[in-house]
């Protein structure tokens, strides 16, 4: 029997609870799916782009929505040692914590709450969380609170979100009130092997980094 094709209705998806189901569901083949079948190209876009602002030497990352943990395994490439990640889907925490990547990894809905303390963070990988019935736009805040003065959070979203137009808007609010200023924007592949491309936005906290 043919794979379930999870690809496309994630596309599909409108609240939290159906986010959720979505990928407990997805978890046995998500890795197969997404980074085999069509070449998931942003986390590593996402990791270069964040290491190019943050020195990745004895930095502290919070990587949001860290699914399976490719986005992980792609800081870690780059030399990120320090990571904590979160994720809406228990079983996808699961997986996650098998690659050995993550110093602590817990169960977030980031569209309620923000557990971590604020400003406990060098950096924040926000990678193809930001889409339909995942995370809101307005999220953008709440990530950029747990960042340190001189932080940066990276965020990679698919073409389909970035055209739906509420995320360009709340980067131009921030940046308008000083609350971080976009320092790398960046179109290219998202998911080749599907034909989605997609944006690499990485944005810095004002503020002296540790």
């Amino acid at each position: 029997m043919a794979e379930k094709d999870f690809l496309e209705s994630a596309y599909d998806l409108t609240t939290t609870e159906q986010a959720r189901a979505h990928y407990e569901a997805w978890s046995a083949t998500y890795d197969t799916e997404v980074g085999g079948r069509n070449g998931y190209a942003q986390p590593s876009r996402c990791a270069t782009a964040l290491a190019s602002t943050v020195a990745p030497d004895g930095a502290r990352v919070l990587d949001v929505g860290c699914g399976s943990g490719l986005s992980g395994l792609a800081l870690r490439e780059v030399g990120f040692a320090s990571i904590d990640g979160c994720d809406l889907s228990p079983a996808m925490l699961a997986l996650a914590e098998k690659t050995g990547v993550y110093e602590n990894l817990f169960e977030a809905d980031l569209n309620r709450e923000m557990d971590p303390p604020h400003r406990a963070y060098d950096a924040v990988a926000a990678v193809g969380v930001f889409s339909f019935g995942h995370l809101n736009a307005t999220v953008l805040r709440d990530l950029l609170e747990v960042l340190r003065p001189g932080g940066a959070l990276v965020v990679g979203l698919n073409d389909h979100f970035w055209d739906e137009g509420s995320l360009p808007t709340e980067l131009s609010s921030i940046e308008a009130d000083g609350t971080a200023e976009v320092v790398f924007r960046e179109h290219g592949d998202h998911l080749p092997g599907a034909d989605i491309e997609g944006w690499v936005i990485v944005l810095s906290k004002p503020g002296q980094a540790a």
